[in-house]
């Protein structure tokens, strides 16, 4: 018996357990290493990570084939609509992911987990019966993605599981992983897609459910069969696991097993919300950035892959002196040819008109990008970003420590589809009025202001258990 401070006597009960006498309560904690509760808990992890996974593949299973079934089931939609559909997924997890995060730190995070991929299935049904409707069609297919993206708010509480059940030193490699599998949603969805375009836009008509499974809907309803099968995963593998910076097991706090056994008082010491401020701004960046153009330290890593996506842009800017052909509309046989512009071939060639639109005024002053730029930029960029997104989540999660993260990753991730939703928006309004000078430019402008804020919060940005002095960084 060790008597630690007044009202606490510590006991040590095992190698694995802790007794403690706090203010006339009785609390056992559990520490140190299991091998069963490691196996559980990395086969948890990898539930998240085929959460994470199904997640992308939500959004990128359909992306391409949602203007041509737009058009075919209205034909009042135009481009300005789609652009909204293709937000309304953003917009949707912009929401939820905050009432998800939340809804994990009060109750097991099973029950989120659950409802979120319920609503996936269950808007991805939704989107494939849109055709079937009297009227509105358009706007049925908008609240479908929308749904979609509200389903696809439960990256906060995955990310939220596995941050609170890695240690210090594991976090880096399994946000990494979350990350690839995340990045391997994306890539697939597109794929999936094609792969099932064999079907035809007929496709197969299933009466007795009024079913039309074709190029465009079985790809949703795809989408669904993963979802019945991520929620068997999460009722048959999933459990509660939460451990400490150094990788011990504790209790998490929204956690109820069938055995009571006291939960540890709350950790003490408050977050550094400057810090927590600052890696939303900077997530906001990076995502906004990636919007636009689609054993070493967490800081310096992100710093770095700032560095490195400043470097991508910076090239991408027009530097030469070759200016682009311009596609002149209506030209006719007799008119002469502006000095120094090459004429789009007369209205009675059987050759299309290329070169840069006559009405976009910028492409009479604005250099042309060599592939050799193009190539360049998008290696570095494409260097950069993940290395900062990976970076974010770790660094994040770092600082917010022990407590529940739920809500604050909901955050993160609500600022991550806010990113998404307003870059695509700013990239296609900079670039018809203003060209890629501008559009590049203003990218890195805003990247330097993010290295500017990393480097100033730097001393900041450090995980929980370093701020009070709980571990040597």
């Amino acid at each position: 018996m060790i008597p630690i401070s007044e009202g606490c006597l510590f006991i040590s009960f095992s190698d694995r357990m802790i007794l403690i006498f706090l203010n006339n309560q009785l609390i056992l904690l559990k520490y140190g290493r299991n091998e069963d509760a490691d196996r559980s808990r990395w086969r948890s992890i990898r539930v998240m990570y085929f959460t994470m996974f199904l997640s992308s593949i939500g959004f990128t299973i359909v992306i391409t084939s949602i203007w041509p079934y737009l058009k075919k089931i209205d034909n009042s939609a135009d481009s300005s609509f789609l652009g909204w559909v293709v937000a309304a997924y953003s917009l949707g997890q912009m929401v939820a992911s905050p009432l998800f995060g939340l809804w994990s730190n009060h109750r097991p995070q099973r029950e989120p987990l659950v409802c979120s991929i319920f609503i996936n299935i269950s808007a991805n049904i939704y989107y494939t019966y849109v055709y079937l409707s009297p009227s509105h069609k358009k706007i049925h297919m908008l609240l479908a993605r929308t749904f979609v993206g509200i389903g696809a708010g439960n990256v906060a509480v995955v990310r939220s599981y596995v941050a609170g059940a890695t240690s210090l030193k594991e976090r880096t490699s399994a946000m990494a992983n979350m990350s690839a599998c995340q990045a391997l949603g994306i890539i697939l969805g597109p794929a999936l897609q094609a792969a099932l375009s064999f079907i035809g836009e007929t496709g197969i008509r299933v009466n007795a459910i009024l079913l039309q499974v074709n190029m465009y809907t079985a790809p949703a309803l795809l989408a669904a069969c993963f979802g019945v099968i991520n929620i068997l995963l999460v009722f048959l593998v999933l459990r509660e696991h939460s451990v400490d910076d150094h990788g011990r097991e504790i209790r998490a706090i929204n956690y109820t097993p069938e055995e009571q056994v006291a939960v540890a008082p709350e950790v003490e010491g408050d977050i550094d919300q400057i810090a927590v401020l600052t890696s939303n701004i900077l997530f906001f960046i990076i995502l906004f950035i990636f919007a636009v153009f689609e054993t070493v330290g967490d800081r310096p890593l992100l710093l770095g892959g700032l560095t490195v996506i400043f470097a991508g842009f910076f090239i991408l800017l027009p530097w030469g002196n070759q200016y682009p052909k311009i596609q002149w509309a209506d030209l006719k046989n007799n008119t002469m040819p502006v000095v120094g512009l090459a004429p789009t071939p007369a209205s009675n060639s059987s050759l299309e008109p290329t070169g840069c639109p006559s009405e976009l005024t910028w492409c009479l002053f604005t250099p042309v990008i060599y592939l050799a730029q193009y190539i360049t930029a998008d290696i570095l960029i494409g260097v950069g970003y993940p290395t900062c997104n990976v970076m974010s989540y770790t660094l994040y999660s770092k600082i917010l420590g022990p407590k529940p993260q739920g809500v604050y990753i909901g955050w993160l991730t609500a600022s991550g589809s806010g990113a998404r939703t307003l870059g695509p928006v700013f990239v296609s309004h900079v670039y018809t009025i203003l060209g890629p000078r501008w559009n590049f430019s203003i990218v890195c402008g805003i990247v330097l202001a993010a290295i500017i804020l990393l480097s100033a919060m730097y001393k900041r940005l450090i995980a929980f258990s370093v701020r009070h002095g709980r571990m040597e960084e």
